[in-house]
């Protein structure tokens, strides 16, 4: 009886570890969605303000649009 009490309560310990350990691999998996999106929408607002800073700069004769991007990434890096 002492035997399948043992094994009852290591089954349940697995099981518990298991089950925590997949909440954890789930929340790690959702921040890492998050983050990708947030790069992500970080690269895009970057392009988009190099490129309307290029349309601005041309549209006042400041400069080329080409080259104001070129100045841009030289700044971003």
């Amino acid at each position: 009886m002492s035997i399948g009490v043992a094994i009852g309560v290591i089954a349940v310990r697995r099981v518990s570890e298991t089950k925590t350990n997949l909440k954890q691999a789930g929340i790690n998996r959702a921040v890492d969605t998050a983050a990708d999106a947030v790069q992500s929408f970080a690269e895009a607002l970057r392009e988009g303000m190099s490129q309307r800073e290029g349309d601005l700069r041309a549209a006042l004769g400041l400069d080329t649009p080409d080259s104001a991007v070129d100045s841009m990434r030289t700044v971003r890096r």
